[in-house]
């Protein structure tokens, strides 16, 4: 007589009383994507390195986007097939691991791992030969152009978001109750649009000077002669107060997008809050102090860490504007300078890691602030 299954047996039972061979052809399928793909990457990576390739760059590129995204969704096709042939209790606690697995991987290799690196590089000497230890650490904090360098990283700091939370703010406030919203908060976010280097290049123009009895094609220096002043060379002269001229940048650059987050908090506040506060009397500067800040608090810390992290590793409009010479340099360009121009490699890594360590603190707290409430 022929027995029929159960109705009320679970299908995930019948799943862990298969039989070995789907779970071992999965397995078989996914070692042999990694191994197939693993071989990819090193004849294209022998390919690139040969002096005389006869392949073209652009079909090497091509070839390389190809088999880097193909791979990986094989791999991941396999892996989540042999994943779903495991009993139960592992599949149930693998499978998230096959979507987060990816990107953690991604992670380690371009994040964690040259980090460690970067680390193991800065307790050597220039050449990367010589153990020294935490010589060029002591090195970094000793060095007079050093100092300047975390002086100017501090202004960045300080100035650099203090202003353009600030103007963030006001203009989200403003613009929220104008019937010229969305033209005005258009025009404030429009410079988000420009790269960091094509800013560096418009702002070359705003500040350029030239000799006195020459027709000034700066901007600013256009302004002050017709004014009855000379012409300056802004980001040259008036140190330390040049760095200033190159924070305005990034305050033009960032300010649209703390507003555009501030916007978004400030409408989730209930009106029916302002209104209750308006009605007994709060006047707007109340309103604004007592009500609105205390409710978009959340925003605020956000944004204002975010702008801490970006002003630590300011490069690009410093590079651009002032190559970090005047006294304009900070740390990024710094590390750049002594890693790539000097070719110290042990002092340059230093730099690297104590950038990396200031930004972490930061991040971290960054980090806690979004699991604890919501900001936006």
């Amino acid at each position: 007589m022929a027995t029929s299954i159960p109705r009320n047996i679970p299908p995930n039972m019948l799943k862990e009383k298969g039989g070995a061979g789907p779970l071992l052809l999965a397995l078989v399928s996914l070692l042999a994507a990694l191994a197939v793909l693993s071989g990819g990457f090193v004849l294209l990576r022998n390919i690139q390195t040969q002096q005389n390739a006869t392949i073209s760059p652009v079909i090497s590129v091509t070839l390389a986007i190809l088999w880097g995204v193909g791979g990986m969704v094989i791999l991941f096709i396999t892996a989540y097939q042999f994943v779903e042939h495991l009993p139960k209790p592992w599949s149930a606690r693998l499978e998230p691991w096959v979507f987060v697995g990816p990107a953690l991987l991604m992670l380690i290799w371009t994040l964690a791992l040259p980090a460690l690196r970067t680390f193991l590089l800065s307790l050597q000497d220039a050449n990367s030969i010589n153990f020294v230890g935490l010589q060029n650490y002591l090195g970094v904090f000793s060095d007079p152009g050093m100092l300047t360098v975390f002086r100017n990283n501090l202004m960045w700091m300080i100035f650099g978001t203090t202003f353009t939370v600030s103007l963030g703010l006001l203009v989200a406030v403003l613009a929220d109750r104008s019937r010229f919203e969305s033209i005005a908060k258009a025009l404030i976010f429009l410079p988000m649009a420009i790269s960091f280097v094509g800013a560096g290049v418009i702002w070359n123009f705003v500040y350029a000077a030239k000799p006195v009895d020459a027709p000034q094609i700066g901007l600013l220096n256009s302004i002050v002669v017709s004014l009855g002043g000379k012409p300056e060379a802004w980001t040259a002269f008036f140190q330390p107060w040049n760095n200033f001229f190159l924070i305005i940048i990034v305050i033009w650059l960032q300010t649209g997008y703390s507003m555009v987050l501030f916007s978004a908090a400030i409408k989730g506040i209930p009106s029916e809050m302002l209104e209750a506060a308006r009605v007994d009397g709060a006047t707007e500067p109340q309103v604004f102090f007592q009500i609105m800040i205390p409710y978009i608090m959340g925003t605020i810390i956000t944004v204002s860490t975010t702008i801490i992290i970006f002003t630590l590793k300011i490069f690009d409009v410093v590079i651009v504007m002032t190559g970090g010479q005047y006294g304009t340099s900070v740390i990024a360009t710094e590390f750049y300078r002594q890693y790539f121009t000097y070719n110290n490699n042990g002092y340059g890594s230093a730099i690297a890691t104590i950038l990396l360590i200031a930004v972490m603190p930061v991040m971290a707290y960054n980090l806690r602030q979004f699991a604890q409430r919501e900001v936006f």
